[in-house]
């Protein structure tokens, strides 16, 4: 599932390429025919992140919610009008702790992951490019388009957004329905504080207000949306890990000052993340190192994704079990 990071990333990349502009909709799968039709030629006036959701606003106050759940994804092709806030066109997911050309030539050239992405030389200034992008947990990466327009359509294309220069195939959401502005802020009164959206002293008193009073696993809190807004897998494992935290400690019982740099650590990783794109959660590494966690997502992490391996601090096997429903990775030794 796309965590915070990628769908703020995502808003920014409809704010730069879609916001004041006419957009055509249609929905080629057929199951959102109906709301496409209501969109069709209005101006996309506004948009919006909150966590895992994303709102975009339509002239006459309508709104589109899409959640993109564990299988959506946005493809975008046409000209894509890059941020430059952001680290790259498509999406990869992530954050790192270092940025930008004095890096790369620290590292001695561009670095390229297995998918053949530079995240560092893509941060720079905006840049117009006939391309075709994914944005989705699972990035593909970019591809030349072949001259076509509008592009033809592939898969089971839930929404098609098209103005006269970008396109954008939603695929696979969990929820892809239109909204008046009430309901809009009915969702949104229901999700917790996030980083990027609320104040961030504000969103950290209701934080540690919401986890004092749970008698629920930190663990589980971390992944409650109505907790805290962003939080996916990758994240909660590494958070708590960068905490020391015990996954399973009711969240009454975790001290203030942990849950206090949980949401601190989530601020700044988030941020990060929607920079650059990456979600390596390991700081202070060497040039080295730092290369070779750009072209493997396997060096990027402490824990997650490395269940039997040894901890990177103390050595002890990393486990993995199920909390609802989700794989948890944690290390029984500098977690207990």
């Amino acid at each position: 599932m796309p965590e915070g990071h990628s769908v703020h990333r995502i808003a920014r990349q409809f704010e730069r390429n879609f916001v004041g502009r006419p957009v055509t909709a249609s929905s080629p799968q057929g199951r959102f025919a109906e709301g496409a039709a209501v969109l069709s030629g209005r101006e996309m006036t506004a948009v919006r992140a909150v966590g895992k959701q994303m709102f975009a606003e339509f002239d006459e106050q309508l709104w589109l919610r899409v959640h993109l759940g564990l299988y959506g994804a946005w493809d975008f092709a046409g000209e894509i009008l890059v941020d430059p806030t952001i680290a790259s066109a498509n999406g990869r997911m992530g954050q790192t702790n270092q940025r930008g050309t004095d890096l790369e030539e620290a590292l001695g050239g561009a670095v390229f992951d297995a998918a053949g992405e530079n995240s560092l030389t893509s941060i720079g200034a905006p840049r117009k490019t006939r391309v075709h992008v994914r944005m989705s947990e699972q990035t593909t990466g970019l591809a030349d388009e072949d001259g076509e327009w509008p592009p033809p359509v592939v898969g089971q294309v839930r929404l098609r957004l098209l103005t006269d220069a970008t396109c954008a195939d939603l695929r696979g959401p969990t929820a892809c329905v239109i909204q008046t502005p009430d309901e809009m802020l009915q969702t949104v009164a229901k999700l917790g504080p996030d980083p990027l959206v609320d104040d961030p002293e504000v969103g950290e008193r209701r934080f540690l207000a919401a986890v004092a009073r749970r008698n629920v696993a930190i663990g589980q809190l971390l992944m409650d949306q109505a907790i805290v807004s962003g939080i996916g897998n990758v994240y909660r494992a590494e958070m708590l890990f960068r905490a020391r935290q015990n996954p399973h400690t009711p969240g009454r019982d975790v001290r203030p000052e942990v849950v206090r740099a949980i949401w601190r650590d989530w601020v700044r990783l988030l941020r990060i993340g929607v920079e650059t794109g990456q979600m390596m959660t390991m700081d202070d590494l060497s040039p080295e190192d730092w290369r070779r966690a750009m072209a493997s997502r396997d060096d990027r992490h402490w824990v997650y994704h490395r269940a039997g391996l040894p901890c990177r601090v103390c050595g002890t096997a990393i486990v993995v079990e199920e909390m609802q429903a989700r794989k948890l990775y944690w290390c029984p030794r500098c977690q207990a």
